[in-house]
Parts: C-alpha cells; structure tokens; sequence
C-alpha cells in the first residue's frame, strides 16, 4: 500500500471512530480515559525502555541538546503524564454545553451549544509526552486523533501507542502513524474530508510544511520567541528572579525566554547583574543592542542557554519591539509602575502577557486546563494553551411548534 492509501485508511478508521465518540456520555469518556492510565502504569518499564534506545540513538546521531531533552522521558516526567491522564478525567466535560440561548419573536428557541471537532491530525516532535496528553484531551472532548511522531521517538510512540490504544473499548479512535516519511505529514494535511483540524507541534520548518501542503485547517504552534521587558520602575531582585526562572528552568521550550528588553536609565546598573547571572548559569547573552539593530537577528529562538539582550528608550518601544520581532507567544514585563504594567499588558499582541510572572506558565496544567495538546499563536479558533474547550466547535440547535418562515 503506498502512503496516500495508508494515511486515508487511517483517517477514515478515525473518522468512523469520532461519530461514534460524539455522542459517547461523559462517564464512558472518563472510564476510557482511567483504562488508559492503568495500560500506561502496567506498560510503564517496557516504555521507558523504549525511550531509552530512542535516547541513545538521538546522542549518537548528535541531535541538539534542546531537542534531546524534550525527547527524554524520566520517571518523573512519566508519572506527570500518567497524572495528567488521570486529571483530563476531573475536567468538566465540554461536549453539550449551552453556551448561549435564545427565545426568537417567530416563535423559534435557539441553542448555541458545544460539540467535538471530530478528527484530529497532530504532528509532533520529540516530546513523546505530547503523544499521550493529546489522546487524553481529544478523547474526552469526543474528538478522534492521527498522531504522527517524529522518528528520534518511533520506537517511544510505538509503545505508547500499543498501550492507549489496547485500552479503549474503540480503539480506532486514536491513529497512530509509524511512516517517518515527509510524504506522511503532506498526507495528512490533505485528508479533506476526513481530517477537520491538523495541529503542528514542532519547529518552524515543521510547522511552515505543513502549512504550505495544507487542504485541511492547520492551528499553527509556532515557534516562542518569549521577551521579558525590564523597566527603570522593576524591582531588581525580582527582575532576576523572573529573568532566571524564564530562561533557564527548562531552555528547549516554547515558553522559555529568548530575549531580554532593558529600560536605558537601567542599563548601567542593572546589565552588570545580568552578565553576572549569565556567567554563572552558563548563559550565553547576545548584545546588548539597541532594539532595532540590523546586527541582531531578534527573531530567533535558540532553545538553548542563550538569549538577545536588547535596550529601549520606554515602555512603549519595549511593546512596539515585541510586537515587531517577536512570535506573539508569551512575553513579561516588570514594574512597580500599575500604568505602564497595564498599557504593556493591553497592547502587547501575545497569546499570554504577564506582568511579574515568568513566561514559564503559559502551559495547561498552570492554567487549569490540564494537559494541553499545545499553545498556539493563531488568532482562530483558539489562542493560547489548547485545553478541552478549544477542541471543540459549537453548533446552533433550532426548535420550534410548526414554526415556517414568512
């Protein structure tokens, strides 16, 4: 069979699947969901086996540290993705909501009401966590799922995929894609008519493909090129503390900061501390620079212990850089100053803007979602962390007595 016929098979066995699980109650979607955890939990050593060689095969390949990183999955990390399973089940179920309600002159009551998208493709990278967090997520939002993996993580997603799938009562309704071919994602995103939504969650090469082969809707996870902006009213201690928690907790992420914004009044002062903390966290500092310097490449994201450092005249430069350069993803500023927190938070064209928070909590689980199937930096449908209610859609839903229109 060539490609095109696998992935059509595999999309119309999900398509078959998520009619099924659109009208699937909400305590058979949960009780699926706690067989998923407990196939994990007993599947537990032959997967962090797998993941072992896939490890090992990806240092000897000499793949990037970031991405190495992303594709490790520690004991620790295995026990929060079993968790986050375990937690999709707590989460209201967003099928069937009434979001709205209306009672019409003519005589007709209409409802605006929640349903599943209904099949989904996901095509990730490295993190084999994502795997699982989005079979969780679309399950309970009714939605069936194609996942195609990257091939540093074949064999990790291979065995994942035997466990989640043996646990559901429709198995069908999460597609695993085991081609690592380029062909496959092209595929996938042509499904017209069986795929409703393709999410990308990868680098820009990845996501930029998928968008150029694209027939179906793609809801982009772009990349994150996050800023923390320092103004003269911050507090230093806390500047730092943000400052060092956003860039180096974990550097190979979406959410990590890339690039540090300076009021000039504070430079002299302040810079100072900042290449100290550099020099001790190993952290590689590009600049300063002044924003706008054509020296400076400020678009991009090192995923890595490097960042921009950047200076600007006030807050209203620091916002017209990090709506210029950066990938409207998340993005901080910090000041005592209420007015200018407030001009920043309003202005800044971002998923997720803070004001004395590190950008590290532009995830699901900080916001309450649970796991996420990823953050994206779309504007439609959805913006920000992907919990359960951005993978759904809504219908209207008309009653009436014999009512005609006249």
């Amino acid at each position: 069979m060539d490609i095109s016929s696998y992935i059509r098979e595999k999309a119309s066995l999900a398509r078959a699947a998520a009619d099924a699980l659109a009208v699937m109650s909400e305590d058979v979607k949960n009780a699926a969901l706690l067989y998923m955890a407990d196939a994990l939990e007993k599947g537990r050593d032959a997967i962090l086996a797998a993941n072992a060689e896939d490890v090992e095969k990806a240092r000897a390949s000499g793949l990037a540290a970031a991405m190495v990183d992303r594709l490790t999955l520690t004991p620790e990390r295995f026990n929060s993705m079993v968790a986050g399973v375990r937690h999709v089940v707590t989460l209201p179920d967003p099928v069937g909501v009434e979001l709205a309600k209306t009672d019409r002159p003519s005589g007709i009551t209409i409802r605006k009401v929640r349903v599943p998208i209904g099949v989904i493709a996901v095509v990730f990278e490295s993190r084999p966590n994502v795997f699982v967090d989005t079979a969780a997520l679309c399950l309970k939002a009714g939605n069936a799922v194609v996942l195609r993996g990257g091939k540093e993580a074949l064999k990790t997603n291979s065995a994942l995929a035997e466990c989640v799938r043996g646990a559901l009562s429709v198995p069908d309704a999460v597609q695993f894609i085991d081609i690592t071919d380029h062909e496959a994602v092209s595929e996938i995103v042509r499904c017209t008519g069986l795929v409703d939504l393709a999410i990308p969650r990868g680098g820009e090469r990845l996501v930029r493909a998928m968008c150029e082969a694209a027939l179906v809707p793609v809801l982009k996870h772009y990349k994150g090129v996050c800023h923390i902006y320092v103004d003269d009213k911050a507090d230093f201690a806390m500047a730092l503390s943000i400052l060092d928690n956003a860039k180096t907790q974990r550097p190979g992420v979406c959410n990590a900061a890339e690039c540090l914004l300076l009021h000039e009044a504070i430079e002299p002062m302040f810079m100072p501390m900042v290449k100290a903390w550099a020099a001790d966290k190993g952290v590689v500092l590009h600049g300063p620079a002044r924003s706008g310097d054509e020296g400076q490449d400020w678009e991009h994201e090192f995923l890595a212990l490097e960042m921009n450092v950047g200076v600007v005249k006030n807050v209203g430069e620091a916002i017209s850089h990090i709506n210029r350069y950066g990938s409207h993803h998340s993005d901080c500023i910090v000041t005592a100053d209420a007015a200018r927190a407030s001009e920043f938070l309003r202005s800044v064209d971002s998923a997720a803007v803070y004001h004395n928070v590190s950008t590290r909590f532009t995830d699901g689980s900080e916001f309450g979602m649970g796991a996420e199937i990823g953050i994206s930096t779309d504007k439609l449908h959805a913006r920000g962390p992907m919990g359960l209610e951005e993978l759904t859609t809504y219908k209207y839903e008309v009653t009436g007595d014999g009512v005609v229109r006249g």
